[in-house]
């Protein structure tokens, strides 16, 4: 009689998962912002005993033109584990890539060679709209009862955007996730602390905001997202709002702590009305209630108007555009892409109410153009983006693409894609290693990173 083990990259606790083996590949999500050729699925070879490492060794085309693939991830994860809802035999075997303008899904199979998934199924839109009565997927995250898709849109584009679940076998949609909603209208990202039975959402914009670019007017008029959303994790009803204030502007990404008895998180304000910082939020537990405050502030830097996009000129200042953040999965260090400077910023947060700078790279950005060791001295634009971490820690990699028609607004010459990665110290501190720069064809860019295997924010974790 045959024995059934679970998946081998499934761990119960982040502390297991972070002695896994390390990497050898990563995918990612690579888009044509003209939509003339379709977007694609890129395999990249990690291993640094391999012949073709740092270099795109598969690229799988999508079956049509126009997806801006943006976020996508596994199908199952390590909360297959937990006890509240065990599916112990399922497998991280398919990537679920939802296109963000087309809202297409397509769900690729990466077990019979992971070198090259093969599209198994694509949802279209229409089926979609009508089963989840959502549009523009984003945010894909495996848990314990299947596959949350946070959306950020309904069936017509419109308010409200929300979460539908789908299964994590056969990827059929079940429908929409919320039973009420409260205030809660606009979407972004949506993660969970398991063990306080809690979902957090947070918020960007409707599609007619960002689908053509920020909206200048929308953007100073404090009307883009700036809430954090708590809701009951299980009966799947909103139970509190914290607003940042509309002087924050564009709450993005959600890393709650690994650890799931440590009741707390880090979320990311892109910029300020005020002075165009960027800032990083702890959300806590205080007696029966959450709280939140600022704990990094990143100011902007002063620069030659002559170095500045339209859009910059007239402040004389580069914001530090903090667009996106990863978690160790020891929950020790913070790392902090700040996408307008062109830096990627190491915190130390064992205190994650008083972070510690620990190390900082740069790269791109908006007037710095700075280099890489490996790009031959040439000036560099776009800057850290996506960024994901290792499971042990000891590797980050990073893209510099944001969206398509943003790029153009804070990139005028426009994004040539590049890939790349840091080493970094056990006590703090981060160094490029000079064999890892990846450019992109021409034709794509690069967008959101996923490793063989897992990575610090593809799983949850029922046990410390």
């Amino acid at each position: 009689m045959p024995t059934w083990k679970p998946d081998p990259t499934f761990y119960p606790s982040a502390r297991m998962a972070g002695g896994a083996p390390k990497e050898t590949l990563a995918y990612v999500a690579s888009f044509d912002p003209t939509r003339q050729t379709p977007d694609a699925l890129d395999v990249i070879d990690l291993d640094p005993a391999s012949p073709r490492y740092a270099s795109i060794v598969n690229r799988v085309s999508m079956p049509n033109v126009g997806d801006e693939l943006h976020h996508f991830g596994w199908n199952a994860c390590s909360s297959c584990l937990c006890p509240n809802a065990p599916h112990p035999h399922s497998e991280r075997r398919y990537l679920v890539v939802p296109g963000l303008r087309s809202s297409r899904i397509h769900i690729l199979d990466t077990k019979p060679d992971p070198r090259r998934p093969q599209i198994v199924r694509v949802l279209e839109p229409a089926e979609v709209a009508e089963r989840a009565g959502y549009t523009r997927p984003h945010t894909v995250h495996c848990g314990p009862e299947g596959i949350y898709v946070v959306s950020l849109a309904n069936a017509e584009g419109e308010a409200p955007g929300g979460i539908f679940l789908m299964d994590h076998e056969t990827f059929d949609i079940r429908g929409q996730w919320e039973i009420d909603r409260g205030p809660q209208q606009l979407a972004y990202d949506g993660w969970w602390h398991l063990g306080y039975d809690t979902l957090v959402t947070s918020e960007w914009g409707l599609p007619a905001t960002f689908e053509n670019g920020l909206v200048p007017e929308v953007l100073l008029g404090g009307q883009y997202g700036h809430r954090l959303h708590f809701w009951d994790l299980h009966s799947r009803k909103h139970k509190q709002v914290i607003d940042f204030g509309a002087e924050n502007q564009l709450v993005f990404e959600l890393r709650p702590a690994h650890n799931p008895t440590r009741a707390y998180g880090f979320v990311n304000s892109v910029i300020s009305l005020k002075d165009l910082s960027a800032s990083i939020w702890t959300w806590y537990r205080e007696g029966d209630t959450w709280a939140a405050r600022k704990v990094i502030e990143i100011p902007a830097e002063p620069a030659d108007p002559d170095l500045l996009p339209p859009m910059l000129k007239s402040f004389g200042a580069v914001p530090p555009l903090v667009t996106d953040i990863a978690l160790s999965l020891d929950d020790r260090f913070l790392y902090v892409s700040c996408w307008g400077t062109g830096d990627l910023k190491q915190y130390d947060v064992s205190d994650p109410h008083s972070p510690k700078l620990t190390g900082s790279v740069r790269i791109g950005g908006i007037a710095a153009r700075a280099t890489h060791p490996k790009a031959d001295g040439r000036r560099l634009n776009g800057g850290p983006q996506m960024v994901e971490v290792s499971r042990d820690g000891s590797r980050v990699y990073f893209t510099n693409s944001l969206y398509g028609a943003i790029d153009e607004q804070f990139y005028p010459d426009g994004v040539d894609g590049w890939m790349v990665k840091l080493d970094t110290s056990p006590s703090g501190g981060l160094s490029f290693d000079e064999k890892f720069f990846i450019e992109w064809p021409e034709t794509h860019r690069p967008h959101q990173i996923r490793l063989e295997g897992g990575d610090a924010s593809s799983d949850s974790y029922c046990y410390p």
